[in-house]
């Protein structure tokens, strides 16, 4: 039997930080695929040598182990000392996220490498087993796994009967 904790909690000003049982906004689908081999497919791709970006554009998908981050375009910036290091990772125009335990959808999503933080704006969807979480904006600490979603949050929390 689940029950939504929406309507009081949609009504908050305040940021909204989810430690229910079952459920967390910790990604940690994302720090399991630390290290592994990524892979980039998409209809067009674009470098700039000057400012550091590849943009992969049409249906463009990334994945490393089994995560997968798709969107129409995902933008890769390198860090500008030029030792390949990636600085942030962004994707727009619709983005969905899927790791083996949580999924999630938003308008745009940017990865700050170094920073260890995901932010995706935009409607956001966050899935983890039966829960469900919405609202404007989720942001995700990978460091400290901490993360908040706030403005118009709803959640659902699926309980044990």
């Amino acid at each position: 039997m689940g029950f939504i904790l929406g309507v009081g909690l949609a009504l908050t000003a305040q940021p909204f930080q989810v430690s229910a049982q079952g459920t967390g906004l910790s990604f940690s689908g994302l720090q399991n695929v630390r290290g592994l081999p990524v892979e980039i497919t998409s209809e067009n791709l674009q470098v700039n040598n000057q400012t550091g970006e590849t943009i992969f554009t049409g249906d463009a998908v990334l994945g490393q182990g089994d995560m997968r981050l798709s969107a129409p375009e995902i933008r890769i910036i390198y860090d500008a000392a030029g030792d390949n290091r990636i600085e942030r990772l962004e994707a727009y125009g619709g983005v969905t996220l899927v790791t083996a335990d949580e999924a999630a959808e938003g308008q745009t999503a940017i990865y700050e490498v170094a920073a260890g933080t995901v932010r995706m704006q935009g409607s956001v969807l966050l899935t983890q087993g039966q829960n469900v979480l919405t609202g404007d904006t989720l942001f995700v600490d990978l460091n400290t796994e901490q993360g908040r979603m706030e403005g118009n949050v709803r959640t659902l929390i699926q309980t044990n009967p």
